[in-house]
């Protein structure tokens, strides 16, 4: 298979273009800074995955703000409208979305039957996924992968975790009671795999068992042989961090009700304590 590879050289798109090279695949690395070139390569693959878009964590002015929703609305929708022009297409669309679908609670549960919420994520979620569904007009398969909080030592939120954790005064954020829907960085991989596969739809990438932010700063903590007595007050997080601090503030508690159910997916980690000791490897990595 020849897959179109768009965002490859990303935290995801780095590992899951070596497990498609692995298995066989050819891939295509492209970027969406030109969607019309883009989609013009892309046509000639068997699958289209979309992992492209203006990272999240950091610091939202105006501009940013419009970087991460043109991203991921204004140039996928030139990139299918060239695509459309195009005599071949390929089978399948596999599109990266997020937890932030969902919104944010303290309380609730979510899955794949759950609404959208309303803050600027989930709308942005929204219109990701919007973007994503035209590919089923023309003549695709569509899966959408809505991530939660990837763990990999090698970049991402874990990335940033890590240097106040070493340095001994890593804690817990706010009030610590915030959901962490996390995955392993090799189930998400895999979960991609399975949508270029054969899902179809949305599904939630994250683990089986979310924790809370203590929770993790403890597993943390503890894999790294590291004190976490230090906090981060929520006034001290939102001076840093300004509007954007409430994704870190308020999580969500989501499952993956339909890997488990519908794909029978099976998970290599479920478990944080356990996910942790396999990134860092014992004493190796620290």
């Amino acid at each position: 298979m020849r897959v179109a590879l768009l965002g490859a050289s990303g935290l995801i798109g780095k590992r899951l273009a070596a497990a498609l090279n692995a298995r066989g695949d050819a891939v295509e690395a492209l970027s969406l800074r030109d969607p019309a070139a883009a989609a013009v390569a892309a046509a000639q693959c068997d699958a289209i995955v979309n992992l492209a878009g203006e990272p999240i964590a950091q610091r939202w002015s105006s501009t940013v703000k419009h970087r991460i929703e043109y991203s991921r609305t204004e140039a996928p929708r030139q990139f299918f409208e060239q695509l459309g022009r195009q005599k071949r297409r390929p089978a399948v669309y596999v599109s990266a979305s997020a937890v932030g679908y969902y919104g944010t609670s303290e309380t609730a549960t979510f899955d794949e039957t759950s609404p959208p919420g309303n803050d600027f994520l989930a709308r942005v979620c929204v219109e990701w996924e919007a973007q994503a569904s035209r590919a089923r007009d023309l003549g695709m398969r569509v899966s959408i992968v809505r991530c939660g909080v990837a763990l990999d030592p090698g970049g991402g939120a874990l990335a940033k975790m890590l240097p106040p954790f070493r340095a001994g005064i890593g804690g817990v954020v706010g009030n610590g009671r915030q959901w962490i829907s996390w995955i392993h960085i090799e189930d998400v991989t895999r979960i991609y795999e399975l949508a270029i596969n054969r899902a179809e739809g949305a599904i939630d990438a994250t683990a089986p068992n979310p924790v809370t932010n203590a929770t993790l700063t403890h597993a943390l903590g503890a894999t790294l042989k590291r004190p976490t007595v230090a906090a981060v007050p929520k006034i001290a997080l939102r001076v840093m961090l300004g509007e954007d601090a409430y994704v870190l503030l308020e999580g969500q508690r989501v499952l993956p009700k339909r890997l488990l159910d519908e794909y029978g997916f099976q998970f290599r980690f479920t478990e944080i304590d356990a996910a942790l000791r396999n990134l860092f490897d014992g004493d190796a990595k620290l």
